[in-house]
């Protein structure tokens, strides 16, 4: 959003909608004070400021203030409400689960991340949600539009449903999100791909010779995959708890670098 929005004849309209609106909730407001509260609000789109006014009509008892105005255009910026956004960020516990998320988001959950790793999920939660709403009344006074972004999970259909989603959402625009779907898109299943289902799944057909040799290697590694000890098996687990951590202290990393760029701005 920029104050560059609206023209000089906008914010005129802008401010006999205002006064307009205070005579419907039985208020009499000088021309002067419109215009004003009007100023206030050119950073804002036009459709944004009308709806925030309709709905001041309709839900506003009393008289009609700033603020009334101001926190029905800004819950319309499609930041996530806090119970929300907490839900998001502890999607990012899962390495498979592909999360979109706003800055603001991520911002908090570093914040919060050091009481979440000491296992304290209440005290997490009221962390992440003080740093949360305290980045997001930040974003919302400097007027800066939520950037929603993508943080890559394991599982690649759930990129997919995650990228999806998030378009029919409006949360990324339909062009990024087409090219993060191109980017993950599957190649056509060949000869040898289907060969190597069919050692999953029993319907095996014949493959080229070289492949037929590491689908014998396969075999053989979910064989000894089966046959793992307890103590592989722990420390197969101990390789995903890693990976894990290395995901989040990327987001992290990216939180820090956010900030600083914001603190510098």
């Amino acid at each position: 959003m920029s104050t560059s929005e609206m023209n000089d004849q906008q914010v005129a309209g802008l401010a006999a909608a205002i006064c307009a609106t205070a005579e419907a909730m039985g208020q009499e407001m000088s021309p002067g004070t419109a215009a004003m509260m009007a100023e206030d609000l050119c950073a804002y789109p036009v459709p944004v400021v009308k709806a925030a006014l309709k709905a001041c009509r309709f839900e506003v008892k009393g008289k009609l203030a700033m603020a009334d105005i101001l926190q029905r255009v800004q819950s319309s910026d499609g930041r996530p409400g806090k119970d929300e956004a907490w839900a998001i960020a502890m999607t990012t516990n899962d390495e498979f689960e592909t999360v979109v998320l706003t800055d603001e988001i991520q911002l908090a959950l570093a914040a919060a991340k050091p009481i979440l790793d000491g296992g304290d999920k209440i005290g997490a939660r009221m962390a992440f949600i003080d740093a949360y709403q305290r980045f997001v009344s930040q974003a919302r006074e400097d007027a800066k539009p939520v950037n929603w972004h993508v943080s890559v999970g394991f599982d690649a259909n759930r990129r997919i449903q995650a990228v999806t989603k998030a378009m029919e959402l409006k949360r990324i625009p339909r062009e990024h999100g087409q090219k993060y779907l191109a980017d993950l898109s599957v190649e056509p299943v060949t000869e040898d791909g289907r060969a190597i289902a069919g050692l999953l799944t029993g319907n095996v057909t014949r493959p080229e010779p070289a492949i037929r040799q590491k689908l014998e290697l396969v075999k053989n590694s979910m064989m000894e995959m089966r046959k793992a000890s307890a103590e592989r098996k722990t420390e197969m687990r101990i390789d995903a708890a890693n990976e894990l951590a290395d995901r989040r202290a990327l987001l992290i990393k990216q939180a820090r670098d956010l900030e600083a760029k914001r603190a510098a701005q």
